[in-house]
């Protein structure tokens, strides 16, 4: 209770675009008592002053990367990775919006204190409802071979912001398929009622159909199971909707700790490809942020709004971890492509279901 009252009022002065010194900042953590790898990284991006109206980027405090957004009933979710050393990576925060412009801290949510085989490095989670339970997909230890312990792992929770419990007591998936490193989790129902795992690191990416309990993956109709669907240029961040009878796949390229980290697109009449890369929707602005990318995207139910939530790596920063989540608006031509999306410091209006 004290990490998240002290959030809120770090939230608070953001808000009001309070110019505060780092040092200031951990000694107020200290004086709290919750000085923690995950509340002494409170980024601060230098940046015009946004209009009041706006939620601002970055969005909420701290360094958090990878961001999966979600809705969920009539309030957005937003789970990142925490950005930090592997060895620091051993938990997960939510927030969650009515407006995408006031975010509540979520502290904790799930972390190797609720499960056995993850130890580190967990990574780019992904979540989805399914009959009143929520799933929450994630990587862990960033494998590097077959004989290591670890990549994508499940955990289950009654309420979107948990707490989480691990769900099998083993990882889902602890192999390489395809050459894709068990990574960057993207979990996708189609209009059947079907749910979809993509998955991949190391410029591999698989889809495979989920059971339906979630406990494992089945073969499709053909009788594989791990599909290799890599467009041209793909890194890893695998993201996937559908709209107007498409099939958007997106995905990040580039090096996660470079200026040039990016997020490009392809379009498909099937969640299995072929695709074929269109291009690239989110990339630096060098006068607002570099290492753009590794996203998600949301759908206002009911409305053609889109947004892009993302991260990003302040001007002034050059520590690879160090990135903040943002989120602006993203569009569509009338042919149905994304247009480029323009990173902003203002960021989003707030939104109404």
């Amino acid at each position: 209770m004290r990490a998240e009252k002290l959030w809120r009022t770090l939230e608070s002065r953001r808000r009001k675009k309070s110019v505060l010194m780092k040092a200031h900042i951990v000694q107020l953590y200290f004086v709290a008592g919750v000085l923690t790898a995950a509340t002494l990284a409170i980024p601060l991006e230098a940046q015009p002053v946004a209009p009041a109206e706006t939620s601002g980027n970055p969005i909420f405090p701290g360094w958090y990367a990878d961001p999966e957004a979600k809705v969920f009933g009539k309030q957005f979710w937003i789970y990142p990775t925490y950005s930090d050393r592997y060895e620091k990576q051993v938990f997960f925060d939510a927030f969650s919006s009515p407006d995408l412009v006031h975010w509540r801290f979520h502290h904790h949510v799930f972390g190797t204190n609720e499960i056995a085989w993850a130890k580190r490095a967990m990574w780019a989670p992904a979540v989805t409802e399914k009959d009143g339970r929520y799933y929450f997909f994630f990587a862990a230890n960033d494998i590097q071979n077959d004989e290591q312990i670890g990549g994508l792992g499940v955990a289950v929770a009654d309420n979107p912001g948990g707490p989480f419990k691990d769900y099998l007591g083993k990882p889902l998936i602890d192999k390489f398929h395809n050459g894709a490193q068990p990574i960057d989790p993207f979990v996708f129902r189609d209009d059947d009622g079907q749910f979809y795992l993509i998955y991949g690191g190391w410029r591999h990416c698989n889809i495979c159909r989920l059971k339906n309990d979630f406990t494992g993956v089945e073969p499709f109709a053909d009788g594989t199971t791990f599909k290799e669907i890599t467009p041209k240029g793909y890194v890893e961040g695998s993201v996937m909707f559908k709209r107007g009878g498409k099939y958007y796949f997106m995905w990040s390229e580039g090096g996660w700790t470079g200026p040039d980290y990016s997020v490009a697109y392809a379009m498909a009449d099937s969640p299995t490809g072929p695709f074929t890369r269109i291009g690239r929707v989110l990339q630096q602005d060098p006068k607002v942020a570099t290492g753009a990318g590794h996203h998600s995207v949301i759908h206002l139910p009911g409305t053609e709004t889109y947004y892009i939530v993302y991260h990003r790596r302040p001007l002034e920063e050059h520590d690879g971890n160090h990135r903040v989540t943002c989120i602006d608006k993203m569009e569509f031509d009338e042919q149905g492509l994304i247009k480029p999306v323009r990173i902003t410091f203002d960021g989003v209006a707030p939104a109404k279901f």
